[in-house]
């Protein structure tokens, strides 16, 4: 055999005492690593990536496609050629990612699992990503672990939760620290009660890690929590997407995401939770158009806002039964469906400002007799407040400010028996009936009506307006 062929080019990603790891582009393959396509060309390229490490050191072999015939001739050039040939488009996604991960395993950090658990799954992870260029999210979870849990659903949840640690890179306040050891019942944020189908075992029913700052990705052994009923991971710096194997989560009643920095389309995997009613997502970076399907869906709270959502808003909005829709700081346009009148029966608060929303308010917005708050402030709405309006009974805060609406404040909108503050502000309306006015308005209401086009009031726009 030529040596010439068989000395690796090595490039070390990091070294920290006892850890290090680094990469090998080989460009031969012992037989044992051999593809069945590889096998016909002893000259096919490969990738090494030995992670050596106290605990779980190893050895990752990474076949690319084949190489052509000059790239077989200079094996490195395969790597850093800029050239769009269809296996480095195959590889070099792949190969970014073992790097970063390589150079993670690498780093002594409390992220770093001490069981073998941890570092079976770290494998698996790895080796997945190798073989598809994606981690799966549907793989079989028969990972082995190095500790003997008799019941079997902790026994899950303890490899779920061994497997988000090892997706953990920042906890500041050490919130998983005690995450070690067979008894996940003890692990912080993590809560535990009798099953309902059984009684007599013990299973994780809900996760709160609200507000511990940390930073990581869901992996999707997550899946294996299939008794949780309450998920709440919000205020800390989670990443990436919402794993497919959420879809496992069958009895999951409250998931709160907010408050991260989750990407990507809508997380299609919430619509099929059968016993989803309380979906938060806001404050994250989510974008795309809203799917049908969100408001067809039995929820009692749906808070959608500050993320980057953009195109309309779906006309079977009021197919929900929510009691409280948020989708406020978002990039929606179009129309208010005129569906949201068929809403009154749950609706208590509608928050849709800064949208960009336009046109009418619609008047079966006026059917929405049990909402307290009403927000469509900072839009682009247009024309005149219908007198349907009359029909939101029990609103006590209507903010329609910051829009282009116009006409004649009704004074029947400024008698509604429980209103408090009606706040109208920098739109173009010309005249408001006496009802409406600050001054003769029952004390207990507060009108806020600056900058509009109404005579004889304080702090209006200018004539020439």
């Amino acid at each position: 055999m030529d040596k010439s062929r068989t000395t690796p080019v090595r490039f070390d990603v990091a070294k920290d005492g006892l850890y290090s790891s680094s990469i090998h582009f080989c460009d031969h393959l012992s037989s044992r690593h051999r593809t069945r396509r590889a096998a016909r060309d002893p000259h096919c390229s490969a990738l090494d990536i030995t992670v050596n490490h106290p605990r779980f050191p190893s050895t990752l072999h990474f076949i690319p496609l084949l190489a052509s015939k000059q790239q077989q001739q200079q094996p490195w050039r395969r790597w850093r050629s800029p050239l769009h040939l269809p296996e480095m488009e195959a590889s070099a996604p792949s190969l970014l990612f073992l790097l970063l991960f390589a150079s993670s395993l690498s780093r002594p950090s409390s992220a770093l699992s001490a069981d073998a658990g941890a570092a079976s799954t770290a494998r698996r992870h790895l080796l997945a990503l190798i073989e598809n260029g994606i981690l799966p999210d549907d793989f079989e979870f028969d990972i082995e672990i190095g500790v003997r849990i008799a019941n079997p659903r902790l026994r899950r949840a303890y490899i779920a939760l061994q497997a988000w640690r090892s997706a953990i890179y920042s906890d500041p306040f050490n919130y998983t620290g005690n995450w070690q050891g067979p008894d996940v019942c003890t692990y912080n944020g993590v809560f535990c009660s009798p099953a309902p189908d059984e009684p007599s075992l013990n299973v994780v029913a809900g996760v709160d890690l609200n507000g511990a700052d940390i930073a990581g990705h869901l992996p999707p052994e997550l899946g294996l929590l299939t008794d949780v009923a309450l998920f709440h991971i919000n205020s800390n710096r989670f990443c990436g997407t919402i794993p497919k194997s959420f879809s496992r989560l069958a009895i999951l009643r409250e998931f709160d995401a907010s408050n991260n920095r989750f990407v990507g389309p809508f997380p299609r995997v919430v619509l099929g939770l059968p016993s989803l009613t309380y979906l938060d997502l806001r404050f994250n970076d989510f974008e795309g158009a809203l799917p049908p399907e969100l408001f067809d869906k039995e929820l009692d709270a749906i808070f959608l806002n500050d993320n980057r959502f953009s195109s309309r808003i779906p006309d079977n909005l009021g197919n929900s039964k929510a009691s409280v829709v948020v989708v406020a700081n978002n990039k929606l346009g179009g129309c208010i469906p005129a569906s949201v009148g068929n809403m009154g029966a749950t609706l208590n608060e509608l928050i849709l400002l800064n949208n960009g929303l336009v046109g009418c308010l619609p008047p079966e917005m006026g059917n929405l007799g049990n909402a307290t708050v009403v927000d469509a402030s900072l839009n682009s709405l247009t024309g005149e407040l219908s007198e349907s309006f009359q029909g939101l009974s029990k609103v006590e805060q209507l903010d329609l400010s910051h829009n282009v609406l116009m006409g004649v404040l009704p004074g029947r909108l400024c008698q509604l028996p429980s209103l408090a503050s009606l706040t109208v502000s920098y739109n173009f309306f010309t005249g408001e009936a006496e009802e409406c006015v600050p001054s003769s308005t029952k004390s207990e209401l507060v009108v806020d009506d600056r900058s509009n086009c109404l005579a004889k009031r304080p702090r209006q726009k200018s004539n020439r307006l």
